[in-house]
């Protein structure tokens, strides 16, 4: 893998889906940051834990999730040219109230807090770009909060589609349940109604 030409054009990408980052930017990122592999089921934020480190996903996908009495709810899932990273802990240095997993082998740019600080307080377009990371961060937690509360289950999941139409390929039927609130046998129903009785 040529690691300069794929970053760059990487950042190129997420710069059009975020916030466009300077050259020179780009490579002081490139700089501060180290390309990482992780397998499928690597868990690498655990509830409680500081979390210092984020991961712009280059292959892969990965999942924010907690456990409430025993039960395992995803809270969302990151795709290629995204960021994922326990927000809170990432953002406020509190322990984190998530945990991160690697739904997939994941091919990742994984870089720190403090370096993010450093970008932040030299670049203003790359201030701007993790505003918007946590800004879309945010507000899909409160779209996901809000179709939770007021949409139908099968409204929830056509969304969810709507959003990422091959979802279903990729993460296991159990983690987008636990995501729409709903459980495993409702999701079936939805997704095959010729089964219900």
């Amino acid at each position: 893998m040529n690691k300069k030409i794929n970053i760059e054009k990487i950042l190129n990408e997420i710069g059009e889906i975020y916030s466009p980052l300077s050259n020179e930017c780009q490579q002081e990122f490139i700089g501060y940051s180290k390309v990482c592999t992780f397998k499928k089921g690597d868990i690498v934020v655990r509830e409680g834990q500081f979390s210092e480190k984020a991961y712009l996903i280059i292959q892969g996908s990965a999942r924010a999730y907690y456990l409430k009495d025993g039960k395992d709810i995803s809270d969302w899932f990151t795709f290629e040219n995204e960021i994922m990273a326990s927000i809170v802990s990432f953002f406020s240095k509190v322990p984190s109230p998530h945990y991160v997993e690697f739904v997939e082998d994941s091919i990742v740019l994984e870089f720190s807090k403090d370096n993010a600080d450093s970008l932040c307080s030299k670049y203003h377009d790359f201030e701007r770009f993790i505003s918007k990371v946590v800004t879309q961060t945010m507000l899909g937690l409160c779209e996901r909060l809000y179709t939770i509360q007021f949409n139908k289950a099968d409204e929830r999941y056509k969304h969810l589609l709507n959003i990422y139409p091959n979802i279903t390929n990729r993460i296991p039927l159990t983690h987008i349940a636990s995501y729409l609130g709903i459980t495993l046998e409702t999701l079936s129903r939805i997704r095959n109604p010729k089964n219900r009785i």
